[in-house]
Protein backbone atom coordinates (compact mmCIF):
# COMPACT_ATOMS: atom_id res chain seq x y z
CA UNK A 1 0.00 0.00 0.00
CA UNK A 2 1.71 3.54 -0.92
CA UNK A 3 2.29 5.92 2.00
CA UNK A 4 0.39 9.00 0.99
CA UNK A 5 2.62 12.41 0.91
CA UNK A 6 0.64 13.98 3.92
CA UNK A 7 1.96 10.70 5.88
CA UNK A 8 5.16 10.96 4.95
CA UNK A 9 6.00 14.71 5.33
CA UNK A 10 4.01 14.72 8.52
CA UNK A 11 6.75 11.25 9.63
CA UNK A 12 9.55 13.88 8.63
CA UNK A 13 8.40 16.53 10.93
CA UNK A 14 8.61 16.96 14.61
CA UNK A 15 5.62 18.73 16.61
CA UNK A 16 6.63 22.24 17.88
CA UNK A 17 5.30 21.08 21.12
CA UNK A 18 6.94 17.92 23.55
CA UNK A 19 4.51 15.09 24.10
CA UNK A 20 6.03 14.66 27.65
CA UNK A 21 3.31 16.67 29.20
CA UNK A 22 4.12 16.05 32.80
CA UNK A 23 7.20 17.92 31.93
CA UNK A 24 5.33 21.44 32.08
CA UNK A 25 4.59 21.10 35.82
CA UNK A 26 7.99 19.96 36.62
CA UNK A 27 8.72 23.17 35.70
CA UNK A 28 5.70 24.93 36.42
CA UNK A 29 6.19 23.90 40.40
CA UNK A 30 9.30 25.20 41.44
CA UNK A 31 8.33 28.85 39.70
CA UNK A 32 5.12 28.60 41.79
CA UNK A 33 6.86 28.20 44.62
CA UNK A 34 10.02 30.61 44.04
CA UNK A 35 6.98 32.92 43.21
CA UNK A 36 5.65 32.53 46.24
CA UNK A 37 8.42 33.73 48.18
CA UNK A 38 9.74 36.32 46.16
CA UNK A 39 8.16 40.09 45.98
CA UNK A 40 6.73 41.22 42.79
CA UNK A 41 9.75 42.09 40.20
CA UNK A 42 10.00 42.25 36.22
CA UNK A 43 13.18 39.12 36.44
CA UNK A 44 9.99 36.87 37.47
CA UNK A 45 7.66 36.58 34.25
CA UNK A 46 11.33 37.21 32.22
CA UNK A 47 12.35 33.76 34.24
CA UNK A 48 8.70 32.34 33.27
CA UNK A 49 9.31 33.12 29.68
CA UNK A 50 12.55 31.80 29.55
CA UNK A 51 12.06 27.86 31.68
CA UNK A 52 9.10 27.51 29.95
CA UNK A 53 10.82 28.07 26.12
CA UNK A 54 14.36 26.56 27.51
CA UNK A 55 12.43 23.14 28.26
CA UNK A 56 11.18 22.16 25.22
CA UNK A 57 14.50 23.74 23.35
CA UNK A 58 16.37 21.41 25.40
CA UNK A 59 13.52 18.62 24.58
CA UNK A 60 14.52 18.77 20.74
CA UNK A 61 18.44 19.46 21.42
CA UNK A 62 18.05 15.80 23.54
CA UNK A 63 16.11 14.51 20.78
CA UNK A 64 18.61 15.86 17.88
CA UNK A 65 21.26 13.98 19.84
CA UNK A 66 19.69 10.63 20.39
CA UNK A 67 17.82 10.56 17.02
CA UNK A 68 20.29 8.81 13.90
CA UNK A 69 18.60 11.05 11.46
CA UNK A 70 17.45 14.20 13.40
CA UNK A 71 16.48 16.50 10.89
CA UNK A 72 12.85 16.96 12.17
CA UNK A 73 14.08 18.02 15.33
CA UNK A 74 16.15 21.25 13.73
CA UNK A 75 12.77 23.42 13.32
CA UNK A 76 11.58 23.29 16.15
CA UNK A 77 15.12 23.05 18.15
CA UNK A 78 15.92 26.63 15.92
CA UNK A 79 12.51 27.80 16.93
CA UNK A 80 12.07 27.74 20.74
CA UNK A 81 16.51 28.31 20.88
CA UNK A 82 14.96 31.84 19.23
CA UNK A 83 12.11 32.10 21.55
CA UNK A 84 14.39 31.20 25.13
CA UNK A 85 17.11 33.78 23.57
CA UNK A 86 14.89 36.68 23.82
CA UNK A 87 14.15 36.00 27.95
CA UNK A 88 17.26 34.73 28.91
CA UNK A 89 19.41 37.61 27.08
CA UNK A 90 17.26 40.00 29.05
CA UNK A 91 18.16 38.76 32.02
CA UNK A 92 21.77 38.47 31.38
CA UNK A 93 22.23 42.14 30.48
CA UNK A 94 20.88 43.06 33.79
CA UNK A 95 22.50 40.54 35.99
CA UNK A 96 25.78 39.21 34.62
CA UNK A 97 26.83 37.07 37.19
CA UNK A 98 24.18 34.52 35.34
CA UNK A 99 26.52 33.72 33.06
CA UNK A 100 27.95 31.17 36.20
CA UNK A 101 24.57 30.08 36.23
CA UNK A 102 24.34 29.38 32.75
CA UNK A 103 28.01 27.45 32.87
CA UNK A 104 26.26 25.24 35.61
CA UNK A 105 23.20 24.46 33.90
CA UNK A 106 25.62 23.67 30.61
CA UNK A 107 27.54 21.31 32.32
CA UNK A 108 24.10 19.73 33.71
CA UNK A 109 23.05 19.57 30.07
CA UNK A 110 25.79 17.87 28.64
CA UNK A 111 24.94 15.01 31.13
CA UNK A 112 21.71 14.58 29.69
CA UNK A 113 22.97 14.57 25.96
CA UNK A 114 25.43 11.97 27.42
CA UNK A 115 22.48 9.79 28.22
CA UNK A 116 20.39 10.88 25.26
CA UNK A 117 23.06 9.40 22.67
CA UNK A 118 23.38 5.84 24.71
CA UNK A 119 19.51 6.32 24.40
CA UNK A 120 19.55 5.88 28.09
CA UNK A 121 17.43 8.99 29.37
CA UNK A 122 15.10 7.07 31.96
CA UNK A 123 18.20 6.29 34.18
CA UNK A 124 17.82 7.64 37.36
CA UNK A 125 20.67 9.64 38.00
CA UNK A 126 19.79 11.07 34.65
CA UNK A 127 16.41 11.74 36.18
CA UNK A 128 18.25 13.31 39.06
CA UNK A 129 20.13 15.75 37.06
CA UNK A 130 16.53 17.34 35.47
CA UNK A 131 15.31 17.47 38.94
CA UNK A 132 18.21 19.35 40.28
CA UNK A 133 17.89 21.86 37.03
CA UNK A 134 14.14 22.42 38.01
CA UNK A 135 14.69 22.75 41.84
CA UNK A 136 17.26 25.18 41.00
CA UNK A 137 14.74 27.82 39.82
CA UNK A 138 13.38 28.25 43.32
CA UNK A 139 16.32 29.96 44.71
CA UNK A 140 16.83 31.09 41.38
CA UNK A 141 13.47 33.24 41.77
CA UNK A 142 14.39 34.85 44.44
CA UNK A 143 17.69 35.83 43.70
CA UNK A 144 17.20 38.02 40.64
CA UNK A 145 14.51 39.71 42.50
CA UNK A 146 17.66 40.64 44.90
CA UNK A 147 20.79 40.16 43.18
CA UNK A 148 23.76 39.45 45.80
CA UNK A 149 21.04 39.15 48.60
CA UNK A 150 21.72 36.37 51.48
CA UNK A 151 18.85 33.70 50.82
CA UNK A 152 16.31 33.85 53.18
CA UNK A 153 15.07 30.15 55.03
CA UNK A 154 12.11 30.06 53.99
CA UNK A 155 13.01 30.21 50.29
CA UNK A 156 15.15 27.03 50.99
CA UNK A 157 12.67 25.36 52.63
CA UNK A 158 10.48 25.56 49.72
CA UNK A 159 13.71 23.89 47.63
CA UNK A 160 13.25 21.42 49.82
CA UNK A 161 9.57 20.72 49.60
CA UNK A 162 9.95 21.19 45.24
CA UNK A 163 12.94 18.39 45.60
CA UNK A 164 10.78 16.45 47.61
CA UNK A 165 7.72 16.27 45.77
CA UNK A 166 9.90 15.63 42.47
CA UNK A 167 11.52 12.73 43.14
CA UNK A 168 8.43 11.11 44.96
CA UNK A 169 6.66 12.01 41.59
CA UNK A 170 9.19 10.57 39.72
CA UNK A 171 9.55 7.08 41.46
CA UNK A 172 6.04 6.78 41.93
CA UNK A 173 5.06 7.11 37.91
CA UNK A 174 8.50 4.67 37.10
CA UNK A 175 6.89 2.39 39.54
CA UNK A 176 3.59 1.95 37.46
CA UNK A 177 5.07 1.86 34.05
CA UNK A 178 8.93 1.40 33.19
CA UNK A 179 9.22 -0.30 36.38
CA UNK A 180 6.08 -2.07 37.15
CA UNK A 181 7.31 -5.42 36.91
CA UNK A 182 9.99 -4.83 39.56
CA UNK A 183 8.26 -5.14 43.28
CA UNK A 184 11.75 -3.85 44.90
CA UNK A 185 10.92 -0.40 43.01
CA UNK A 186 7.64 0.10 44.04
CA UNK A 187 8.79 -0.88 47.86
CA UNK A 188 11.88 1.90 46.80
CA UNK A 189 8.99 4.18 45.53
CA UNK A 190 6.91 4.17 49.05
CA UNK A 191 10.00 3.98 51.22
CA UNK A 192 10.56 7.53 49.52
CA UNK A 193 7.27 8.41 50.05
CA UNK A 194 7.00 8.10 53.63
CA UNK A 195 10.59 9.08 54.29
CA UNK A 196 9.31 12.64 52.24
CA UNK A 197 6.17 12.85 54.56
CA UNK A 198 8.54 12.81 58.01
CA UNK A 199 11.02 15.19 56.42
CA UNK A 200 8.31 17.24 55.56
CA UNK A 201 6.69 17.74 59.27
CA UNK A 202 10.48 19.35 60.27
CA UNK A 203 10.51 21.58 57.53
CA UNK A 204 6.96 22.63 58.88
CA UNK A 205 8.12 22.86 61.95
CA UNK A 206 10.92 24.86 60.77
CA UNK A 207 8.61 26.96 58.62
CA UNK A 208 6.06 27.56 62.09
CA UNK A 209 3.24 26.49 63.16
CA UNK A 210 -0.24 26.44 62.28
CA UNK A 211 1.39 27.68 58.85
CA UNK A 212 3.68 25.01 58.71
CA UNK A 213 0.61 22.51 58.15
CA UNK A 214 -0.37 23.84 55.07
CA UNK A 215 3.06 22.19 53.81
CA UNK A 216 2.55 19.08 55.20
CA UNK A 217 -1.32 18.20 54.20
CA UNK A 218 -0.28 17.73 50.49
CA UNK A 219 2.58 15.33 51.38
CA UNK A 220 -0.34 13.37 53.35
CA UNK A 221 -2.18 13.06 49.75
CA UNK A 222 1.11 12.00 48.29
CA UNK A 223 2.30 9.51 50.93
CA UNK A 224 -1.45 8.00 50.78
CA UNK A 225 -1.54 7.83 46.61
CA UNK A 226 1.90 6.05 46.69
CA UNK A 227 0.87 3.78 49.49
CA UNK A 228 -1.77 2.26 47.45
CA UNK A 229 -1.78 -1.16 45.67
CA UNK A 230 -4.41 -1.37 43.28
CA UNK A 231 -3.25 0.12 39.97
CA UNK A 232 -5.44 -2.30 37.46
CA UNK A 233 -6.79 0.13 34.98
CA UNK A 234 -5.13 3.15 35.27
CA UNK A 235 -4.06 4.46 32.07
CA UNK A 236 -0.98 6.85 31.97
CA UNK A 237 -3.15 10.15 31.40
CA UNK A 238 -4.68 9.10 34.85
CA UNK A 239 -2.20 8.75 36.73
CA UNK A 240 -0.57 12.15 34.89
CA UNK A 241 -3.72 13.42 36.59
CA UNK A 242 -3.41 12.27 39.66
CA UNK A 243 0.29 13.68 40.15
CA UNK A 244 -0.99 16.86 38.77
CA UNK A 245 -3.45 17.13 41.67
CA UNK A 246 -0.68 16.36 43.96
CA UNK A 247 1.53 19.33 42.68
CA UNK A 248 -1.59 21.55 42.49
CA UNK A 249 -2.09 20.77 46.20
CA UNK A 250 1.70 21.33 46.97
CA UNK A 251 1.14 24.80 45.17
CA UNK A 252 -1.97 26.02 47.00
CA UNK A 253 -0.39 24.27 50.63
CA UNK A 254 2.52 26.68 50.02
CA UNK A 255 0.65 29.16 49.62
CA UNK A 256 -1.15 28.97 52.24
CA UNK A 257 1.79 28.96 54.19
CA UNK A 258 2.94 32.00 53.09
CA UNK A 259 -0.13 34.13 53.52
CA UNK A 260 -0.06 35.93 56.54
Amino acid sequence: MQVSRDARVGRSRASLVPPQHGAWAFVGLPLILGALVTPASWSTPLLVWAAFTCYPASYFALSLARARRGARFRRPLLFWALAAAIPAGMLLLSNPWLIWVGLGYAALFAVNVGFARRNNERDLINDAVLIVQVVALVPLTWLLAHPGGLIPERVWLLTLVCALVLVGSTMHVKSLLRERRRPAFALASRVVAVASLVVVVDLGRMWGWPAGIGLVVPFVFLTARSLKTDWDGWRPARIGLLELAGFVGVAVGAGIAVSP
